[in-house]
């Protein structure tokens, strides 16, 4: 029914009593420029679609929606803890942790990274949605921070980076490279010359994973870019450059299987 993208490192296999998926565009109901396993509440596609999709997505963890679990994506460097009381409430955050068997913690994209984050001996896991502004500000470890909250241990966290933009799509302008440098002068090396004077291409993929790596942080990155794969990805800024008036999110989820 679905097309999940499995990633080695997180698979059931390397880490028992956890499932993940990075899922794909297919698979759903949705249509037109949303087709077709759209879940992003927040788009203008038909409510009952999405409804449809988000379900789907929550099938494919044998569990009901009420389980899925996500949060209104605002950029931030927020993370809201869930556990058992969850009622379905999208708190505005980018990132979700939990201990709690059974729920499913979902992060959307549509070219931003969604990464997701296990420690397979706590049983404590994490999604977080790291889009430039995230990342910048720290909403990845922010998640770490709230999973060793939980009692997860920081050297035995495992994180990967699903579908994202790839830095040969990702032109900036130089008031966006000035923000990095002021922040770390060391993010220089994430940028490029574009052929476009006084821009930059950024690797946003890059950036993420090396402040996962200085968080002490373990972490793949599975390597698919959206803006290339428009067969098996929504992205915002293929949208963009085209005029569309909308486009769809796909989902990254993880869920800690219940005994």
């Amino acid at each position: 029914m679905l097309s999940p993208i499995q990633s080695l490192l997180m698979a059931e296999l390397d880490i028992p009593g956890i499932r993940h998926g990075f899922f794909t565009r297919q698979g759903g109901v949705s249509h037109g420029i949303y087709a077709s396993l759209n879940v992003g509440v927040g788009s203008n596609d038909a409510a009952d679609h999405v409804m449809e999709n988000r379900a789907r997505v929550a099938a494919w963890f044998q569990s009901g929606l009420e389980r899925l679990a996500t949060v209104h994506q605002i950029h931030s460097p927020d993370v809201v803890v869930v556990d058992d009381t969850y009622d379905g409430t999208r708190h505005k955050a980018d990132a979700l942790v939990t201990k709690t068997p059974g729920l499913i913690l979902g992060a959307l994209s549509a070219d931003c990274g969604p990464v997701l984050f296990a420690d397979a001996k706590a049983h404590v896991i994490g999604a977080a949605h790291a889009g430039w502004k995230g990342a910048l500000s720290g909403v990845l470890e922010n998640t770490i921070d709230a999973m060793v909250s939980l009692g997860a241990d920081r050297a035995a966290i495992r994180a990967c980076l699903g579908p994202s933009i790839s830095k040969r799509n990702y032109e900036v302008g130089p008031e966006f490279v000035s923000r990095f440098l002021e922040a770390d002068t060391r993010s220089q090396s994430f940028f490029s010359p574009s052929r476009q004077p006084g821009h930059s291409m950024f690797d946003l993929p890059g950036y993420t994973c090396g402040r996962l790596t200085a968080a002490g942080i373990t972490s793949e990155n599975l390597d698919l870019c959206t803006y290339d794969d428009e067969e098996r990805f929504f992205s915002y800024r293929r949208t963009t450059h085209r005029g569309e008036p909308d486009y769809g999110r796909q989902i990254s989820a993880i869920q800690i299987l219940e005994t």
